[in-house]
């Protein structure tokens, strides 16, 4: 019996390699999520940055689909976010091996939120491992703030967009760089 479940991925590898050979000395493609996914997870992460993530490990990733122009289209819909929000399967897996990459003593998940660190509410990329890490749900670092005050700083950040009172760049930038400054920095505080 002929075992195709077997040799296709096999068969995949060779046409990639071909390609690969193929193209050499040529401009090179952007990276596959594949390729973003395995990169991000053969990083070793650091607590030193809590209650933010590590950037060297989650530098955030927006979704192309959301731009200034269609935010009255997208994540000012309601049920834009659950709508496209991954599976747990995805993001629990995800988790696990995150919590493990950032080296938590604790490895329970149920004390992690798997976080969009640019929130889907504010254009961030769902599926992005870029964009998702293990965010304790217990406060940490000097500054005490735990999940719950990062939900906070989104929702109002969320309203300020799609009031029209701050544009959409302008918040993924803030939050991306810190969330905890993010209100001040754009003067929502």
């Amino acid at each position: 019996m002929l075992r195709t479940h077997r040799i296709a991925p096999a068969v995949a590898t060779v046409v990639l390699a071909a390609a690969a050979l193929a193209t050499a000395g040529t401009a090179h493609a952007a990276p596959t999520a594949a390729a973003h996914t395995r990169a991000a997870l053969d990083t070793t992460c650091s607590q030193a940055y809590l209650p933010l993530p590590d950037p060297s490990c989650t530098p955030g990733a927006t979704n192309p689909d959301v731009t200034q122009d269609t935010i009255d289209s997208t994540i000012c819909v309601a049920g834009y976010s659950t709508s496209i929000r991954p599976s747990t399967t995805y993001t629990n897996r995800l988790k696990v091996q995150q919590i493990a990459q950032y080296g938590y003593d604790d490895t329970s998940t149920a004390d992690y939120e798997e976080d969009h660190f640019i929130p889907l509410s504010l254009g961030g990329n769902p599926t992005d491992p870029n964009n998702l890490w293990p965010e304790p749900r217990y406060a940490t670092g000097t500054s005490g703030l735990s999940s719950t005050d990062k939900d906070t700083v989104e929702y109002k950040l969320y309203r300020a967009v799609c009031n029209h009172q701050v544009n959409l760049v302008p918040a993924q930038q803030a939050i991306a760089t810190d969330w905890t400054t993010a209100l001040s920095v754009l003067g929502l505080s």
